[in-house]
């Protein structure tokens, strides 16, 4: 009868009630817990940025682009120069960084590949001059040494007025350390671009490449037979806004500090139309313009500056990029300019010859320009341009053997070595 008692049967049902709204709140409770946990992923899924690798329909970003060409055509992988070469333009002291190692390793790549010289353009003057001829002193058959003028020497960087060349007397000492330089071996000036984009007045106005006052530093390279490697401006782009116009963007991207199109610089043809004014008004003194003379974009233009000034030569150092994807222009400059290009690689970067030796000796069809993934200079490819023999001694050796009667005795020495040990 206990069982039947009304208020334990009520008693009964209201803690099954109690138990069953319970279970219900907590179900309610973790499927709220569920869909908040899944709102807010989908919330942080959107926040994060989607992954830009061009996959399964996603957008690309430029840093990522690694197109695999499917062209099948002849491949011919050079390894060494087809005629004994002269690099006549190099920087083992920079880029080596003084190491004896990484000397010896070098003269053991030139071997490799045919170089039988190289001028090395890190010579400064006086003391350093010295310094830097003992560094190459236990290859010095194998490397001859422009000297470089120290415009700011231990001048302030803020304040251009302690700079060197705004000192009394600069012209005239550095005249003298030529002449020293000379007797100390050196066999040419190399100019860097420095002069014209940062070289400094007092008043802090940028120094002006044909500066009269400077005309006595030309003019006794004219009379000490050295000639003047001289680097002036730089490629066209990096004279235009870092757009989306901008050939060289991503390289400009990763390099900021090599773009001159603000304000604050000259303009490019303002730089190479000054230069140009200095080469005219020496006649005597030898030029040779670095990089295809920072005009391997317009050849014609180039031209015409060969057929005016005689005493302009041109080097290819860094610009087979620029060179290799115009072959046929390309082609028909090297033929009727034969005599006034020098080779050149602005190394010591002996993974990258072998591309020089493809431009110049090969006929092949799209190939790179360097050794690295992402291209460096721009993103496209280059052509061979198949030169000919006699062209490519000229080339190689016999332009720079001709203007540097040094390099002419230290490349017959090297070649002749070269030859008994195949004997």
């Amino acid at each position: 009868m206990r069982a039947n008692n009304p208020r334990s049967v009520f008693s009964f049902a209201m803690t099954s009630l109690a138990r069953y709204v319970f279970l219900l709140f907590v179900l309610i409770s973790l499927a709220v817990v569920a869909l908040t946990e899944s709102s807010r992923g989908a919330d942080e899924q959107e926040r994060q940025p989607q992954k830009l690798d061009g996959r399964e329909g996603r957008d690309l970003l430029l840093r990522e682009f690694r197109p695999r060409p499917m062209l099948r055509v002849a491949e011919h992988q050079l390894h060494r120069s087809r005629f004994p070469s002269v690099d006549i333009h190099t920087h083992p002291s920079a880029r080596l960084r003084g190491s004896a190692e990484a000397l010896t390793d070098f003269v053991s790549a030139m071997d490799g590949n045919n170089i039988a010289v190289c001028v090395s353009l890190d010579g400064r003057l006086g003391a350093e001059l010295a310094e830097h001829l003992a560094y190459l002193k236990p290859y010095e058959n194998r490397f001859v040494v422009f000297a470089n003028i120290d415009w700011q020497g231990t001048g302030e960087d803020d304040r251009p007025e302690t700079w060197s060349v705004n000192q009394s007397g600069f012209v005239r000492q550095t005249v003298e350390a030529l002449r020293e330089a000379r007797r100390q071996g050196a066999v040419g000036l190399k100019i860097f671009k420095g002069f014209g984009l940062t070289v400094k007045n007092v008043d802090g106005s940028l120094l002006q490449i044909d500066d009269r006052r400077l005309d006595p530093i030309w003019q006794t390279c004219g009379e000490l037979k050295l000639p003047i490697l001289i680097h002036t401006a730089d490629p066209a782009s990096f004279f235009e806004p870092i757009d989306q116009f901008n050939e060289r963007w991503a390289e400009l991207q990763n390099y900021p500090e090599w773009s001159f199109a603000g304000s604050e610089f000259p303009r490019r043809d303002e730089l190479l139309a000054a230069r140009n004014r200095v080469i005219k008004r020496h006649p005597n003194t030898k030029f040779i313009g670095a990089h295809v003379a920072n005009s391997s974009e317009d050849l014609s233009v180039l031209g015409g500056w060969l057929e005016e000034f005689p005493n302009l030569y041109v080097d290819i150092a860094a610009r087979i990029s620029e060179l290799g994807r115009q072959p046929y222009t390309a082609r028909a400059f090297f033929e009727k300019y034969q005599d006034r290009i020098l080779f050149g690689t602005d190394g010591p970067r002996p993974a990258r010859l072998m591309y020089y030796w493809r431009f110049l000796e090969t006929y092949d069809e799209y190939f790179p320009y360097a050794d690295l993934p992402v291209p460096p200079k721009g993103f496209w490819r280059i052509y061979g341009i198949g030169l000919s023999d006699d062209v490519l001694r000229k080339v190689y050796h016999q332009n720079a053997c001709r203007l540097i009667p040094e390099i002419n005795e230290k490349w017959e020495r090297a070649t002749s070595k070269a030859r008994s040990m195949q004997k």
